[in-house]
């Protein structure tokens, strides 16, 4: 049985196949190296606010950089090229979860028929909060209770707070116009009363405070705005 014969290539066409198998390994490489490089596309929206109730929950010193990742879905190094580090990603988290709990708020009190109501509305959904999330408290509140000597966070919180009693003032003002709030009442000192009185509710809900203890609050501080006939 004759053995099969195979053609030698010549000496252009055999540098040519070796030329082109190293180009197509050093191609395959550097493919390969940036697809490694690369970083996973993620929408950063979404993976800003996965990480809120991580730090809702357990603050900025108990975070770790694992725990984000992990609810962020995303790898550490787009972490750091995305937000830049932990603490800038808590503050912008801070700011998102501050900035749309006012507009939750504001939302909420303004779009009904009776301010006055609404207001309540809201201090008694406050105090009728599941145990889960009451014990979670207000994440602005823990931040201060936390971070208070940081400069950062007492100006995000500083500027949530005053989005906020200008918001509540300009409320009180709608409902002295609808007659519900009597003329008497300074709208910004009313304003800052509900503000604190929002606060403190989360704080005593934390740490356990009745439901019964906290409707009587909210009820309280309805009868003190509702004007008396």
């Amino acid at each position: 049985m004759a053995r099969p014969t195979f053609a030698v290539p010549s000496a252009p066409a055999h540098k040519a196949i070796v030329a082109m198998a190293v180009f197509l390994t050093t191609r395959s490489i550097t493919a390969i190296i940036l697809a490694m490089a690369r970083p996973k596309e993620f929408d950063r929206d979404v993976a800003l606010r996965r990480a809120i109730p991580v730090f809702w929950k357990k603050g900025f010193a108990r975070t770790s950089a694992e725990d984000l990742v992990a609810a962020m879905g995303i790898g550490k190094q787009s972490l750091y090229d995305t937000f830049g580090d932990k603490r800038r990603l808590f503050l912008e988290a801070l700011r998102t979860y501050n900035s749309e709990g006012v507009a939750v708020l504001v939302k909420r009190v303004a779009g009904g028929a009776s301010r006055i109501a609404a207001i309540e509305g809201v201090l008694v959904e406050l105090a009728n909060e599941q145990p889960y999330k009451r014990a979670l408290g207000c994440m602005g509140v823990n931040s201060i209770c936390e971070l208070g000597d940081d400069e950062d966070v007492r100006a995000v919180s500083t500027m949530a707070a005053a989005f906020q009693e200008t918001a509540l003032t300009s409320l009180i003002e709608d409902a002295k116009q609808q007659g519900e709030v009597s003329d008497a009442v300074d709208a910004r000192a009313a304003a800052r009363f509900l503000a604190t009185i929002l606060s403190g509710m989360r704080v005593q809900a934390k740490v356990g405070a009745s439901v019964e203890a906290l409707r009587d609050v909210a009820a309280f501080a309805v009868r003190g705005l509702r004007r008396q006939t």
